[in-house]
């Protein structure tokens, strides 16, 4: 009977165009190459918290030990979407790597669901480290990071934190506890900020009395055209078949509306200017992040940091468009840093 049943599967897989992985059916937003291999592994981080990812490796990786890379991000993404794009890309060019979900989001634990933590999310990047670090088939002096979007931020204030991240990159950044904070542009007041902060501790106090967790507002589920490009932008990846994912917060729910109070008082790269090793900053020229991109530069110390923009690009454009993702600049930082 398991082997009818098996050839049933065979079957169904053949005929209905199935591809598979490390037995599971393919399920990311983007093809799956055949020029590596792709399983699902499981770590903790220092919280206690099991996260979810797919190890990436090179099907002609040699014997010797290589370097690798863990990759997170965007903020509300699963690794199901660019961050898996991205681990799969830089192991077809040799490397090992890590797409994985932060806690409390995607395939990832922590009992409350679509919640956001600058503490637990940057210890996100250190866990992996530490998972990536006991694999036999990886060189522990050679672990760097990717960070997307929210987690571009997070991903710099990781390597400010962990030592061991020999080098980072954070592409179309977001700095999410300033834009929480202070609003797009910085355009909030001090008065708006208290404001937001009283809402937001009369909105955890109906949740306690609840027993359940208010919704922050996320994208319409229909677009009236009134909204600004960006908000366009992130429509059309995550809310239609080029981004979509039913595990992903900003494609089919929503953050936890008390998320936001850890996000406005606690600002992720305080210590960014004591960053060692190697950072790259890459964002699109039209990007309406951008200016968290440069911001974040300004603060970097050292001579092997750079800012590198795409000419033309939107904040979106990097998290999917591989014609304008600089994986050739992205391959030739990390083998100049990871030697």
């Amino acid at each position: 009977m398991k082997y009818l049943l098996g050839l049933v599967v065979l079957a169904a897989a053949v005929w209905g165009g199935w591809t598979y992985y490390d037995g599971q059916k393919w399920d990311k937003t983007f093809a799956q190459s055949d020029k590596v291999t792709v399983k699902k592994v499981s770590f903790k981080n220092r919280f206690g918290i099991k996260l979810v990812g797919d190890l990436y490796e090179p099907k002609n990786k040699g014997a010797e030990k290589t370097a690798a890379i863990a990759v997170s991000g965007p903020f509300g993404a699963v690794k199901e979407q660019a961050s898996g794009l991205y681990a799969q890309e830089m192991a077809e060019r040799g490397f090992i790597t890590l797409a994985f979900d932060p806690s409390f989001t995607g395939e990832s634990g922590g009992d409350v669901r679509n919640v956001a933590s600058p503490d637990i999310n940057t210890d996100d990047f250190s866990a992996a480290v530490d998972y990536l670090s006991t694999l036999p088939e990886v060189d522990a002096d050679k672990i760097a990071i990717i960070g997307i979007c929210g987690f571009g931020g997070l991903g710099i204030n990781a390597a400010a934190q962990d030592t061991r991240i020999k080098a980072t990159v954070a592409s179309t950044m977001y700095d999410m506890t300033r834009v929480s904070a202070k609003g797009y542009n910085d355009s909030m007041s001090a008065e708006d900020l208290y404001k937001m902060r009283e809402t937001l501790n009369n909105q955890r106090t109906q949740d306690y009395k609840n027993g359940t967790y208010a919704e922050a507002a996320g994208l319409p589920d229909k677009l009236t055209g009134e909204e600004p490009q960006f908000v366009k932008d992130y429509f059309d990846y995550y809310k239609t078949p080029r981004g979509f994912h039913k595990r992903s917060i900003n494609s089919n729910g929503h953050w936890n509306q008390t998320s936001a109070l850890s996000l406005i008082t606690q600002p992720i790269l305080s210590y960014s200017d004591t960053i060692k090793n190697a950072v790259l900053v890459i964002h699109g020229e039209k990007a309406h992040s951008r200016y968290f991109g440069e911001d974040a530069f300004k603060k970097l110390t050292g001579e092997n940091k750079e800012l590198y923009i795409i000419p033309g690009a939107s904040h979106v454009d990097l998290y999917d468009n591989k014609e304008k993702i600089p994986f050739d600049k992205i391959e030739e930082f990390f083998k100049t840093n990871l030697k």
